[in-house]
């Protein structure tokens, strides 16, 4: 499934305009420095193309523009005011996903217990192929937190949700980046 066309248009015109606001902002940068605005910049543009509908977007530019980091300054030049309504978005929903998390895992607490009485009656083997089976979803889940910006503070429906999101817009930032490097060649060819 590829991503739709008007999310690789807004991601590409908005990287655009950070790596343009990026080499603005320093004349003689060196190629580390350069490396880490197209990240910066990609990164961002991606995140801002979702005009923070999704918490992956929010905590990406949160985590980027945390007080005292060198991006902060970066990302207020690419998102201009925008940068604080998406921060301040991310501030306000996640205090009622933590909440929400916690009333969610009491819930969960119950329901496992009487499982765990009914599988104590079970054979031995079903009980047993149940917990290896759950613990590792319990590790992939893990690492699915890990790997999503954000995914940390989600419960197991949006982070399945926002996987998706996230992996569409990857989607989009790398068929854009290789349309870019394609014609980059052409142009350097002729």
């Amino acid at each position: 499934m590829s991503p739709p066309s008007s999310l690789k248009q807004e991601f590409l015109k908005k990287w655009i305009e950070g790596l343009q606001r990026c080499s603005s902002s320093k004349n003689n940068m060196s190629i580390l420095e350069r490396k880490k605005a197209i990240k910066l910049s990609a990164d961002v543009a991606m995140a801002s193309a979702r005009n923070g509908t999704t918490c992956w977007s929010r905590a990406l530019i949160a985590n980027v523009s945390k007080d005292g980091s060198d991006e902060k300054y970066l990302v207020e030049q690419i998102l201009g005011p925008e940068s604080e309504r998406i921060t301040m978005k991310k501030v306000s929903t996640g205090a009622s996903m933590v909440c929400n998390k916690r009333i969610r895992s009491k819930k969960i607490l119950k329901k496992s217990t009487r499982r765990i009485r009914r599988t104590r009656k079970c054979a031995p083997h079903a009980a047993l192929a149940t917990s290896i089976a759950k613990r590792l979803v319990r590790k992939r889940t893990q690492v699915l937190k890990s790997l999503i910006p954000g995914g940390k503070f989600m419960n197991e429906v949006s982070l399945i949700e926002e996987t998706l999101d996230y992996i569409i817009s990857l989607s989009a930032q790398v068929d854009v980046m290789r349309s870019l490097a394609s014609v980059s060649e052409l142009v350097n060819h002729n």
